[in-house]
């Protein structure tokens, strides 16, 4: 086996440093590749932040930022089709939260609802906290049953201003 000794870097690998400041000659003396004043030929000159406009009202101040989102009170569901259900589940089995969770179709605790994606054989039981009307249809067309456990309401916040007592005087 023969040894090959000449490494080289790739052409292009190695670039040569930019000379600036060098006199007239170098193309880059003078201004040193800055051109003619401003803020861009100043030491530490450029833009001072992300979203700088030169001094103008940047974009993100001039929206305003006030409002409400809906975010904290989204409801989060566990996606169950009826395709997976078939794999795992045999003919008379109860298909519940408990059962779901077992058998590693779900995890964590946010409620289950049972889409239609996928073909169903077995007859089932249904206990779960939604189903799309198209998966309760197959499961109902089969002779199985299915219970939905409606979502306990969660408490809303009591209004907390106090009326006057005692009427007009």
């Amino acid at each position: 086996m023969g040894h090959d000794f000449n490494l080289r870097a790739p052409i292009g690998a190695n670039k040569k440093k930019k000379m600036l400041g060098r006199g007239q000659g170098t193309g880059r003396g003078t201004t040193a590749g800055k051109g003619n004043k401003g803020q861009q030929a100043r030491s530490g000159g450029g833009n001072p932040y992300v979203g700088f406009e030169g001094g103008q009202m940047p974009l993100y101040r001039r929206l305003a930022q006030r409002g409400f989102s809906n975010h904290p009170f989204k409801q989060e569901w566990q996606i169950v089709n009826l395709g997976e259900i078939e794999k795992r589940f045999e003919t008379g089995e109860v298909v519940e939260f408990a059962s779901l969770k077992k058998k590693n179709l779900i995890k964590g605790a946010a409620p289950v609802k049972i889409l239609a994606n996928g073909t169903l054989t077995k007859k089932l039981s249904f206990k779960v906290d939604a189903m799309s009307a198209s998966a309760k249809e197959k499961v109902e067309k089969l002779g199985g049953d299915v219970i939905v456990i409606p979502l306990p309401e969660k408490a809303r916040p009591k209004n907390k201003k106090k009326k006057p007592e005692g009427g007009d005087q």
